[in-house]
């Protein structure tokens, strides 16, 4: 019988974290289809048959370097959607949100973006319905506001939520951690942006 592969190294870490950690930064550093499932491995100090216990294949480590952030945000979105604060408040927390979090997992996010085109057409649909849900969550509280008068009608919803993620999507291109704005400020900037844009 096959030994069931160790679920933490010596330090305590969790080996898919581990192996995580070890294929977020090889394909930050040198792509996606430039590394190889041998040099993660190795980078992870794990056995091949370790990665194939608890991910599928490559393919399944990119898809869970990106759903490990939704997950963070959506969670994170839900709580400030659903807080007893007025909807401009809500909106401002959740659009200051995406950005801190995306900052601050900025190799995860440009991996994604650069990579997503390598995933299997199933995990593309998967990844596609998260991201939508978020979307959708984020736009009912536009939609919330617009209801209310607090926002502006002017502007379909649909168009300020893009208008909102086209900058975070873009985050990753030139966000520097030596730069002068820290991740709080840019969030503040953006979000600051956004409900100036939804003024009535």
């Amino acid at each position: 019988m096959a030994a069931v592969p160790r679920t933490t190294d010596g330090d305590g870490t969790p080996v898919p974290q581990r192996l995580l950690a070890a294929a977020t930064r090889l394909f930050a550093e040198q792509g996606y289809d430039r590394t190889s499932v041998q040099e993660i491995v190795e980078a992870a100090g794990v056995t091949k048959g370790a990665l194939y216990h608890y991910f599928g294949s490559k393919d399944d480590l990119l898809h869970e370097v990106y759903a490990r952030v939704l997950r963070l945000q959506q969670e994170r979105l839900d709580t400030y959607a659903n807080a007893d604060e007025p909807v401009a408040k809500r909106l401002r927390d959740a659009a200051a949100d995406v950005v801190v979090t995306t900052i601050e997992n900025l190799d995860d996010a440009s991996i994604f973006f650069r990579s997503m085109h390598h995933l299997s057409p199933e995990k593309n649909k998967q990844v596609r319905a998260e991201r939508r849900r978020y979307h959708e969550r984020f736009r009912a509280l536009v939609e919330e506001g617009q209801k209310e008068g607090v926002f502006s009608t002017a502007t379909p919803a649909d168009l300020v939520v893009d208008y909102h993620f086209g900058s975070v999507h873009h985050l990753s291109t030139w966000y520097r951690p030596d730069g002068p704005l820290t991740p709080q400020q840019v969030a503040d900037h953006l979000a600051d942006l956004l409900l100036r844009a939804l003024r009535p």
